[in-house]
């Protein structure tokens, strides 16, 4: 009866120990489905995004405040860039215009 008596007590222990796994089991599916909501996911790929934006942008100014003269220069050439077709526009104009007084000119003189 003794040996019964153990068997008993170590099919106890091991329900417990099972119920006491299932717990942990089931916290943990829990918090596992907590984070993985798309909300969840959202504001820490935002956090995330913020945090690096962050980053980068004080690379960025410490980068300027290292190499003024080269930023200035990317600067300038960023905005040529930008402003590409009003400038090659005013130049063909100016060209033509000069072509105009040219021909005149010309003519005139004749």
């Amino acid at each position: 009866m003794t040996a019964k008596v153990q068997i008993n007590r170590n099919i106890a222990g091991a329900k417990l120990e099972a119920d006491q796994a299932k717990a942990r089991f089931a916290s943990t599916l829990t918090a596992l489905q907590q984070r993985l909501k798309p909300g969840a996911l959202a504001t820490q790929a935002w956090s995330g995004v913020k945090e690096k934006s962050g980053e980068i942008a004080d690379d960025a100014v410490q980068a300027v405040k290292d190499r003024p003269v080269a930023a200035t220069g990317i600067a300038a050439a960023f905005l040529l860039f930008l402003a590409r077709h009003p400038i090659l526009s005013a130049a063909s104009r100016l060209v033509r215009s000069d072509d105009e007084d040219d021909n005149r000119n010309k003519r005139g003189k004749k």
